[in-house]
């Protein structure tokens, strides 16, 4: 899985959301950043992450989070995505796997004993100085948020 570990500084990256417009690391510097990475858009699982994220956007917002989802989709779904499910936050079509190679989440997987290349389900916490705060490798769909706020309690 990923070779970064907490404590390291988080990869740069400049990029563009959904929408088109331009995100920087550096944007998100001041602030606590969760940069969720999931493996497919309006599946089940995707679907319960990205929306227990949602549900709790306010309690996290208020903790001092802001957030960004990422996966390998195109933009066309990521908006369809975001506006099915009223997504708060940005979601980064990362079509090359740029981001998700520079983080080790793309990465070899298996399923029912065969191997493949795919996107590992992860989410990085990084601090307001761009270090990477905490890492979670086993996140629960649907209680991810819960998953998040128990970690920082």
């Amino acid at each position: 899985m990923t070779h970064l570990k907490v404590g390291d500084m988080a990869p740069d990256f400049e990029t563009v959301d959904e929408k088109g417009n331009t995100i920087k690391l550096d944007d998100f510097r001041g602030k606590k950043l969760i940069l969720f990475a999931y493996p497919k858009a309006m599946t089940p699982g995707c679907t319960n992450e990205a929306c227990n994220l949602r549900d709790n956007y306010q309690i996290l917002s208020d903790m001092g989070f802001v957030m960004l989802g990422l996966s390998a989709d195109d933009a066309k779904k990521q908006i369809r995505f975001k506006e099915k499910y009223n997504f708060p936050f940005p979601l980064i079509p990362d079509t090359e796997k740029t981001i998700l190679k520079l983080y080790g989440i793309w990465g070899l997987k298996k399923l029912y004993g065969r191997e493949y290349e795919g996107i590992n389900r992860m989410t990085f916490i990084i601090d307001e100085e761009g270090k990477i705060e905490k890492i979670f490798n086993k996140v629960k769909t649907k209680e991810h948020a819960e998953q998040i706020i128990a970690a920082y309690k």
